[in-house]
């Protein structure tokens, strides 16, 4: 006895583009106490973490209120989603920077230690040596990562105050339009094979 064909649609799977999260924004930039012995080490001025991440949270909450008679409860999460997503996708991005330029100053540090190389030595008397420009490069790229890495605590910070959730990175489906042209000109070269 023959089975009845029956009409099945397969499931497709949609690839997303995972946004930036406050974990890896955590991960990847500066803690306080990292960012101050950085300062500390390399003689600059040391962040006000705090100071930055309240004022922050104080700008987008105001900027909520400001918009609360405007905007409907959907329309303000949708708003403050965005715009809190590009505060952690900022400062995100400032750690994966920081991350290669930390890499690139003990890749350099650690030639400049070995003997045996001359061109990696330090250069004119009265001039850093490449290695020494790269860590402080490290060092300012990580005081940056931990200022944007307070700022987007902040946002977060206020995202849950106004919306009463928290706050989570939105993952969008990736942008793709040649697969499916692709797909049609492969159906049409395979037809063509017979």
């Amino acid at each position: 006895m023959a089975k009845p064909a029956t009409n099945r649609q397969t499931a497709r799977v949609v690839p997303l583009r995972k946004g930036s999260s406050l974990e890896m924004v955590r991960l990847s930039c500066p803690d306080a106490a990292q960012a101050t012995l950085i300062a500390e080490s390399f003689g600059a001025a040391v962040v006000d973490g705090d100071g930055i991440r309240d004022i922050h949270e104080r700008l987008i909450v105001e900027t909520a209120d400001s918009l609360s008679e405007g905007l409907a409860d959907k329309a303000m999460q949708i708003h403050l989603q965005r715009i809190v997503g590009a505060f952690v996708g900022s400062a995100h991005g400032a750690g994966q920077f920081y991350s290669r330029a930390v890499t690139e100053a003990r890749d350099a540090t650690a030639k400049a230690a070995n003997d045996a190389r001359g061109d990696d030595r330090d250069g004119i008397v009265g001039y850093d040596s490449s290695a020494q420009r790269k860590r402080e490069f490290a060092a300012d790229m990580g005081i940056q990562a931990f200022s944007l890495r307070m700022a987007a605590e902040g946002a977060v910070a206020a995202y849950e105050h106004v919306v009463g959730e928290a706050w989570k990175p939105f993952d969008r489906p990736v942008d793709n339009p040649g697969q499916a042209l692709d797909r049609k000109a492969a159906e049409a070269q395979m037809a063509a094979l017979g």
